[in-house]
């Protein structure tokens, strides 16, 4: 058996306000490509194909898209569960139809009775669930966590596994041991969330989501895909992709990179470099990107963000690397300390470049007058 891996596709995702569905678009198609180029056998996704329970309807329609040509145009088996960010209940409508074109959804508890086998594997597909979700299936009021439940959920698994054939776990959660960056939710709180290894050493391999870096675990046999996009600054020299699984004649994982639309960076100079047009192309930063920018002039300038939203169209965010220092205190005349309406108008003329408006004027002797009163 030879399947393709990829799980947190986020499909609906924001960042920093831009939306993501044209850079989403792009990587899903790669991996069609990839599925095609690799000739596997099966796609397994393992959970968060949508980034909110409720997703809008533009998400919707591209999820159906891909789903159509991985399944339908490529006819490629699709083993997909539901992740944290998934409703279960909504993912779930239609499941009993689907399998009729081997696009096998699974989003209850209940799946870990009903194992796939394809080729020499036999798949078992266990969506994300809350420990009060376990609780129930279970029918065991001692389960309170993810990982007192995982015992009896693989044990149960484990009382199907077929003689002869490789057992491949595909689940959503928290593996203990595991990194994670700014953009994942709902991971280990306090540990409560975090499933052992040894409770998984029975499957020949464990196919995970959840985790958005294919790094984040040094397992050889437990493996994150990551997410196809960079969800956050934190993951900027993180390298996106799928991987190819084969479990015969020996297990083999293979990472295959898909390559942005835009890229994210994070960027550090000084403003004057940075807010040049010549600067950036004699350096070569890339203006397309979603970009953070790092400051490192320690000095007031008025309007940055707003300039260096000139030179770079996905801005994200700006901080400085040091704090700015504030120019030497000045003692002020009798006169000055009598006019704080003229303190405040040279102020705003400082950060701004710009003289207080009439109606700002305005405003600003009445706030002053009210003031005095109280």
């Amino acid at each position: 058996m030879r399947f393709l891996q990829t799980a947190d596709w986020h499909i609906g995702r924001r960042l920093f306000g831009y939306d993501l569905l044209a850079e989403q678009s792009a990587v899903l198609s790669q991996v069609a490509t990839i599925a095609q180029e690799e000739q596997v056998d099966a796609i397994v996704i393992a959970g968060d194909l949508y980034d909110r329970q409720n997703p809008n309807e533009t998400a919707v329609a591209l999820l159906d898209a891909t789903i159509q040509q991985l399944n339908l145009s490529l006819k490629l088996p699709l083993l997909v569960i539901s992740g944290n960010h998934d409703s279960g209940v909504r993912l779930g409508v239609g499941a009993d139809w689907f399998a009729e074109t081997d696009y096998f959804l699974r989003t209850t508890l209940a799946s870990v009775d009903q194992p796939l086998t394809l080729g020499d594997t036999q798949f078992f597909l266990l969506p994300y669930f809350e420990p009060f979700q376990a609780r129930q299936f279970l029918q065991d009021d001692s389960i309170h966590t993810v990982a007192q439940a995982m015992t009896q959920l693989v044990a149960r698994m484990q009382a199907q596994f077929t003689p002869g054939l490789q057992h491949v776990l595909v689940a959503h959660f928290f593996a203990a041991g595991s990194t994670h960056s700014d953009s994942e939710t709902t991971v280990a709180v306090g540990g409560l969330d975090a499933v052992p290894l040894d409770q998984l050493a029975g499957f020949d391999y464990v196919a995970l989501g959840h985790i958005h870096n294919k790094n984040a675990l040094h397992s050889e046999r437990v493996r994150y895909s990551g997410s196809l996009n960079k969800f956050s600054l934190s993951e900027v020299d993180q390298t996106k992709g799928v991987l190819i699984v084969e479990t015969a004649p020996a297990l083999t994982v293979k990472f295959r990179p898909v390559t942005p639309l835009h890229d994210v960076q994070n960027i550090r100079g000084a403003f004057a470099d940075l807010s040049d047009p010549d600067y950036l192309r004699q350096h070569q930063i890339d203006q397309t990107a979603y970009t953070g920018i790092v400051l490192q002039d320690t000095n007031i300038i008025s309007n940055a963000s707003g300039k260096l939203k000139a030179q770079f169209p996905r801005f994200l965010t700006m901080q400085r690397e040091q704090s700015v220092q504030l120019a030497q205190r000045q003692h002020l005349t009798q006169a000055q300390i009598k006019a704080p309406l003229q303190l405040l108008a040279d102020f705003y003329q400082q950060l701004t470049d710009k003289p207080l408006t009439p109606a700002q004027q305005t405003w600003a002797a009445e706030t002053l007058k009210e003031v005095d009163r109280s």
